[in-house]
């Protein structure tokens, strides 16, 4: 008589892969970056380091600066990221993880949806912009006051909501 055996098989737990993060080692600090004018108006940097003048003429331009500008801008003029002067596009989050201002972003409205804001409920304009820093507060109060004068937000609703949330007077009673 054969001796049978039987092969018992055990089911392993699947794997969980984390996703993977640049290492510091491997950024190069002299790749450019994409840095957008978070500020409603002219915004201008000049460096610390080497005296270069930044300047973004509107809202949402967009110019190029080294990983090490950024550094030695973290130092020199943190306002610029406390306040959201200095936007980045979502493929560039890494970089506020990077410089250690990730904090600073993580309620900030994109330069892109910025105006979607003012297509929200109430209710949404208000809970938004009670976490925006004040810096983006300053320039939705900015630029609701040209979307009124333009007409483009006119509901009576939206206007007190966003008088209330950013606590000044957009229009004159």
């Amino acid at each position: 008589m054969a001796n049978s055996t039987t092969s018992k098989v055990e089911a392993k737990e699947p794997e969980v892969t984390e996703k993977v993060k640049p290492i510091v080692k491997d950024i190069d600090p002299t790749q450019l970056v994409p840095v957008k004018n978070g500020f409603q108006g002219r915004l201008v940097y000049k460096s610390a380091r080497t005296n270069e003048k930044f300047v973004w003429d509107n809202f949402g331009d967009e110019q190029e600066m080294e990983l090490r500008e950024l550094r030695s801008a973290k130092s020199a003029a943190k306002k610029f990221f406390v306040n959201n002067w200095f936007a980045f596009d979502k493929e560039y989050n890494w970089v506020t993880d990077y410089l250690g201002v990730k904090n600073y972003y993580k309620n900030a409205l994109n330069v892109d949806d910025f105006d979607k804001l003012f297509t929200k409920s109430p209710a949404e304009i208000e809970k938004i912009i009670e976490k925006l820093s004040d810096g983006q507060k300053k320039s939705v109060s900015y630029r609701a006051r040209q979307l009124i004068a333009d007409g483009e937000i006119d509901s009576n609703k939206v206007i007190t909501t966003l008088e209330k949330a950013l606590k000044t007077e957009l229009i004159e009673r």
